[in-house]
């Protein structure tokens, strides 16, 4: 029997389990898949641990995205076939050498995509896709700032933003985060463990601070973040690496400039079959154009899932991580 990672109860790493999985065959509109590379994100660690909640109770097997090949398709399904190349996010289960998913949330790998470079990007890259085009349309000339700028998303979101056209801006905690986010896009890298960022924005782009702030590390950079912003501008919380934005009197917003204040999740961006069609279609054509490139900096056996992360949580991973199967 194939084998997943599931959780029994949430806590730390040591309640992940790899154990044996019965999986049946596809039903009506199912695709049964065989999975060569699985993505990590900061989103497993959310529901290990308990920051949210099993949408549909325990056990459960972790994951959003991943890579495989189709190995069965059920009746009613023609937009994959057996043998297909295929990726998604979404929903839960991707931590398993197999399983069964809906076959409308798979999209086709193309030619001169691999399935690691897939399913480490999927999730990240489709939010750099969402948060850059339609969360905020980014423009030539804008300024933006990027919090957690060596990370998975940040590292695709730069080099994307980069090509837009944007002054783009990035906090890290290391010099060794910093160099490899100015490697992928962004103009200026602020050491946020070294400088106040509010004053070095101010001083980076002379007084007149950002079009866009894009947080994913929340309460350690709220409400800091508002202060970077211009007038009548936005400010998206779109993560919580560091723990949520505590409850805040919305006057705050009125008071720093009129400012807006967006709280997205990929899930509201894709979840119409010709939004996730779109969204991946931009980020495949990104990569095979060049523009975006994907390094997996991090390879784990899906075995050793628990040490993959403890090192997530311990921010010793840059960019892109996979599991395999």
């Amino acid at each position: 029997m194939p084998k997943a990672v599931r959780i029994h109860e949430q806590g730390g790493v040591d309640v992940l389990r790899y154990e044996e999985v019965e999986i049946g065959k596809p039903g009506a509109g199912e695709a049964l898949i065989r999975h060569t590379a699985i993505g990590l994100n900061f989103l497993d660690v959310y529901y290990r641990s308990g920051t949210y909640s099993p949408p549909a109770g325990l056990p459960l097997t972790l994951g959003n995205e991943a890579a495989g090949v189709v190995l069965a398709v059920g009746e009613g399904v023609d937009v994959v076939k057996e043998g297909d190349r295929v990726a998604y996010v979404g929903p839960l289960g991707a931590y398993a050498e197999e399983r069964l998913i809906a076959a409308d949330r798979l999209v086709r790998i193309p030619d001169g995509v691999t399935d690691e470079q897939a399913a480490a990007m999927m999730l990240k890259g489709m939010t750099a896709e969402y948060l850059l085009r339609r969360t905020y349309a980014v423009k030539p000339g804008d300024i933006v700032l990027y919090h957690a700028a060596a990370g998975g998303v940040g590292l695709i979101f730069g080099q994307w933003a980069k090509h837009l056209g944007a002054t783009v801006i990035g906090t890290t905690s290391s010099p060794e985060k910093a160099a490899l986010a100015g490697s992928h896009g962004f103009d200026h890298v602020i050491n946020y463990r070294e400088v106040d960022f509010v004053s070095a924005v101010r001083e980076i782009t002379g007084g007149q601070m950002c079009d866009v702030v894009y947080d994913s590390v929340g309460k350690d950079t709220f409400p800091a973040s508002l202060d970077c912003l211009k007038p009548r501008h936005l400010f998206v919380s779109f993560g919580q690496s560091s723990g949520s934005i505590p409850p805040f009197n919305l006057a705050i917003l009125s008071q720093k400039g009129s400012l807006y204040l967006t709280r997205p999740t990929i899930f509201s961006y894709i979840g119409k079959r010709s939004d996730l069609e779109e969204s991946a279609s931009a980020l495949f054509d990104a990569v095979r154009q060049g523009f975006v490139k994907i390094a997996i900096n991090q390879r784990y056996l899906l075995a050793d899932v628990a040490k993959a992360h403890a090192d997530l949580e311990g921010r010793k991973t840059t960019g892109t991580s996979v599991l395999i199967p």
